[in-house]
């Protein structure tokens, strides 16, 4: 993996190619590379797995009179057979890597050679004689693209923080923003990159930019079409996508290991690689987190009901795997606060981000590849939200059923401009219109169809997110094998009788997979991320909000009534401030994050 960046009719030098490059180091650690011609400059830093040697970027190509320069990051998995296909188109190939195989689809097929990819992959190609600017971003949304288009000409970057390393760009946050983060936090609306004027590229998505210009489509969304498969040949095409793309995305130059939560779809992942890895001889890597007395201060809940521990040594022992656990303290947590927020560039999802960022660090040392099982409870119906009705069945994004409590932490200068309701309101139903649903369908169906639908736009994203952001800012490549496009279209259509089956959570990927992991686990009550329970991180973070509070000049004062967040502190909202998780420590937390951000990246509120 990498970072790609691009500076298109604007002006430049090096010292903003060096500032420019140096936000770009810790995602790819291995090489840089910088392509300048005429109005367009590309900027690549790179995270070496496949053909070390071979996958410089930008890399250049001439074909039939025009001449293409590509800068990109992402992982193809289907690089053998676009390969042998391209060489009977006779085409030629210099290395092994995919970054190659990527540029010669799209000199041969122009932007159609998106419909043929399977991968994660966000890429630019700069056509010379045209004078324009090609990009695009995967289907599911795994690798980011940030642009701003500005001073008559574009930026584009994998991270923000790219972006405003430009000399004349502003980090600036208007009444829009402050929703984003106050009401939506840390979910953000597709394509909003929440600082004015910046935008997400959004997944699925492709676009040119030429003369001051851009203009972007939609190659690829979630299509509803008839099911035909009776449960049993169903059952066997789940078996079949998961396990392919599980070994498909195997395929590396330099070690790989797996996540192991003890959870269903993490240790099917796992399992799967240790039998291809045990085949060549190899051990499976596993890597987990714990907390430092968690085992004390654990308490079963209606979405953790128990802990992974007994789970995660019962899988190890199958899998004879070679374990590596990180146990984190809350100090531990607190201090990597800050680099959660400036790895990620926004407010985050609070200690779940901070464990991960600290978790990625240990496995970095470890191996530079890891796969994860993040997504198949999207695709799958695996959240309670599914299958609850009290919440399935309320308007309004059902991970945050809490916008009348968010609105009281508004600024009375922004409230007094900002309907809240209307605000979330507007973006909930608008993506409920984007689902695409056929005719005639049930009304239980339909709604579990918008349900993945809002969690692929939303949700999904927000993880992903995370994701990227904590293991990249450590060289860490993640991939995430329940997030290819196969499974999700196919999933999709598939009713809700069938992913319901025997009324558990994922009960189809369960049948799918009997046999691969002991019955135990296969059938085990989902269990999300692990969070800390032990109240001592309760207590750093209000010792943190207390110091917040003093500070009279802090800069979240502009955009959050101080009153209201003093009363945060002796509350519990009935439902989590996001997802399951952030619960009171971890909003107090995202509170903390949000003056960070304000702070470290200068942002003027306007």
């Amino acid at each position: 993996m990498c970072a790609i960046s691009g500076i298109i009719e604007l002006k430049r030098n090096p010292d903003v190619l060096e500032k420019m490059i140096l936000t770009m180091l810790r995602r790819g650690p291995d090489d840089a590379g910088i392509y300048e011609c005429g109005p367009c400059c590309l900027l690549h830093t790179r995270l070496a797995v496949i053909d070390p040697e071979g996958g410089h970027q930008p890399m250049l190509l001439e074909w039939e009179g025009e001449r293409y320069s590509l800068v990109y990051n992402g992982e193809l998995y289907n690089t053998r057979e676009l390969r042998a296909e391209l060489e009977a188109l006779g085409h030629h190939f210099a290395t092994h890597s995919d970054t190659e195989v990527v540029l010669h689809a799209f000199v041969q097929w122009k932007e159609d050679c998106l419909e043929k990819f399977n991968g994660i992959f966000a890429f630019g190609v700069w056509a010379e004689k045209q004078g324009r600017l090609f990009v695009a971003r995967d289907r599911m949304g795994v690798k980011p693209f940030f642009y701003k288009l500005h001073e008559q000409g574009f930026l584009f970057a994998s991270e923000i923080k790219t972006i405003l390393a430009y000399p004349t760009v502003r980090a600036e946050l208007d009444a829009d923003g402050v929703g984003q983060i106050l009401l939506l936090g840390p979910g953000r609306t597709p394509g909003s990159g929440v600082l004015k004027d910046i935008r997400e590229l959004e997944p699925g998505c492709c676009g040119w930019y030429a003369h001051g210009k851009f203009q972007a489509r939609r190659y690829w969304k979630l299509r509803d079409r008839e099911h035909q498969d009776s449960f049993g040949d169903t059952v066997e095409m789940v078996r079949w996508l998961v396990q392919d793309s599980i070994r498909r995305q195997m395929v590396s130059d330099v070690p790989i290991g797996t996540f192991l939560s003890g959870g269903l779809d993490s240790s099917i992942i796992s399992a799967v690689v240790a039998e291809e890895l045990g085949k060549r001889g190899e051990t499976l890597k596993t890597f987990s987190v714990d907390y430092e007395n968690n085992d004390r201060y654990f308490v079963p809940g209606k979405f953790q009901p128990n802990s992974d521990g007994h789970y995660i040594r019962m899988m190890t022992r199958k899998l004879e795997s070679e374990h590596h656990w990180t146990v984190l303290t809350p100090e531990q947590l607190v201090e990597a606060m800050e680099t959660a927020t400036v790895a990620r560039d926004l407010p985050g999802m609070a200690d779940v981000d901070f464990s991960l960022l600290a978790f990625c660090g240990d496995i970095r040392k470890e191996v530079t590849v890891a796969l994860s099982g993040e997504c198949a409870d999207e695709i799958f119906g695996g959240y309670p939200w599914y299958r609850d009705p009290e919440v399935r069945d309320r308007d309004g994004f059902p991970w945050a059923q809490n916008t009348l409590q968010r609105a009281k932490l508004l600024h009375p200068q922004l409230a007094a401009h900002l309907d809240p309701v209307e605000f979330v309101g507007e973006r909930y139903r608008q993506t409920l219109l984007e689902s695409d649903i056929l005719p005639g369908t049930p009304q239980t169906e339909r709604r579990m169809k918008e349900m993945v639908n809002l969690n692929y736009r939303w949700f999904m994203q927000t993880l992903l997110d995370r994701k990227d952001r904590m293991s990249m800012y450590h060289g860490l490549e993640v991939r995430v094998p329940f997030c290819d496009y196969r499974i999700a279209e196919y999933l999709y259509a598939v009713p809700w009788e069938f992913k319901d089956h025997r009324g558990k959570e994922k009960g189809l990927l369960r049948q799918a997979m009997t046999g691969l992991l002991p019955e135990e686990v296969l059938w085990r009550k989902k269990s999300p991320y692990p969070k800390t329970y032990d109240p001592k991180y309760l207590e750093l973070v209000r010792e943190e909000l207390d110091h917040l509070l003093e500070a009279s000049q802090a800069p979240i004062w502009q955009i959050v009534d101080r009153s209201a967040l003093e009363d945060l502190v002796s509350s519990e909202y009935a439902w989590p401030w996001y997802g399951q998780l952030m619960k009171l420590p971890q909003t107090i937390a995202f509170m903390l994050q949000v003056n960070i951000w304000l702070t470290k990246y200068k942002i003027s509120v306007i």
